[in-house]
């Protein structure tokens, strides 16, 4: 598979990884740890290197925190200087997105730009790549296209996409998406085979997207001819705060693409996971005869489907971690935490953060 030498990739790169607390913290977030099977690189690594053979590495951005530049460019220093977006705040995917499209059109408003988060996890790297290849194919044509998911079981944890008709091979035209159904809900939508997991991958002209954003989030316009403007000079950071700091926070399947009023999905069926939780990291993970989940030092006597994550770096203070009789449990320890939870509960941990936050112990998030 050749370079496409017009497709940029913007990486978000934003998110907190509360969920995956304590291992994932405000200052070093999940994307930037080895978490499941992509250990031991970091999840935002494997996810550039999953791009290797489409986009030249001087056609990626990463949008991040500006908190979280220095990490990221660290993980990712084979990025040129320029290929980070320091976000001042947090206002979720849309003004990012909206911004990152206006930095590629300034470049070349015909480019293909493929937006993917930077924390999840393709088993066949290979068949990805297809897909995207397909995807960037089908938004060349003007409709801005998204990939989504084939679905493996009714997930109530995800959004879904219901696809129309058939637009091109490959390539539906999409019906509308959809919020996160009950269990009996998922079980039909996977039954019908007509939706698709929304795995927040999305592909477009750079063109297409900025003439989307005028049309859905007008109020943006104005700031982002500002950057445009001040582009290059010792203005432009002061433009993109302005920015931020007067948009909504609003989420680009909401404020854009629930709102258009032609799509085009891609199905991909690559081994995706978005790796939210510890739970999805055990099932990711490689398991014993019992389903464990476990380092190779680790004690397991009548244990069954456990995950323990040993993430401490003190080599000297590391100690053996033994289960007796407990089944489905998830154990992570860090230098200086320690987490014991039901696997089922790990939507949960995010409470934890939240209740350290309220403790003013925010030295521990």
């Amino acid at each position: 598979m050749t370079v496409k030498h017009n497709l940029f990739a913007v990486i978000l790169a934003g998110g907190s990884g509360t969920r995956f607390w304590p291992a994932s913290r405000r200052l070093r977030p999940k994307q930037l740890l080895p978490l499941g099977p992509s250990a031991p690189h970091s999840l935002i690594s494997s996810t550039l290197e999953r791009l290797s053979g489409l986009v030249r590495q001087d056609q990626v951005l990463v949008a991040t925190g500006a908190h979280l530049v220095a990490a990221t460019r660290a993980e990712l220093s084979s990025l040129p200087e320029d290929a980070f977006l320091a976000e001042p705040s947090a206002r979720n995917t849309a003004p990012c997105i909206a911004w990152a499209a206006r930095v590629v059109a300034r470049r070349d408003p015909d480019a293909i730009v493929c937006v993917l988060p930077s924390d999840q996890h393709a088993t066949d790297t290979e068949e990805f790549r297809c897909v995207l290849s397909l995807a960037a194919t089908a938004a060349a044509g003007g409709t801005i296209t998204t990939i989504g998911i084939v679905p493996t079981r009714p997930e109530t944890g995800y959004g879904y996409i219901k696809r129309a008709a058939l637009s091109q091979p490959g390539v539906y035209s999409v019906d509308r998406f959809v919020e996160k159904p009950n269990l009996e809900t998922a079980q039909k939508y996977v039954e019908s085979g007509e939706y698709f997991w929304n795995a927040g991958i999305f592909v477009f002209r750079a063109r297409d997207m900025v003439a989307a954003v005028e049309r859905h989030l007008p109020k943006m316009k104005a700031p982002l001819d500002a950057i445009d403007s001040a582009a290059g000079t010792l203005e432009e950071k002061q433009r993109v705060e302005e920015f931020f700091a007067g948009c909504e926070s609003v989420s680009i399947d909401y404020g854009i693409m629930e709102k258009e009023d032609s799509l085009l999905v891609v199905p991909g069926d690559f081994g995706w996971s978005d790796l939210g939780s510890w739970e999805s990291s055990w099932e990711l993970s490689q398991k014993d005869d019992a389903g464990n989940a476990a380092p190779s030092a680790a004690v397991l006597v009548d244990a069954r489907n456990n995950l323990i994550e040993d993430l401490r770096t003190n080599s000297e203070a590391r100690r053996v971690i033994a289960l007796i009789g407990v089944d489905d449990l998830c154990i992570v320890e860090t230098d200086d935490a320690l987490l014991v939870m039901p696997r089922s509960r790990s939507q949960d941990v995010r409470e934890v953060v939240q209740r350290l936050k309220d403790s003013d112990r925010d030295d521990m998030t």
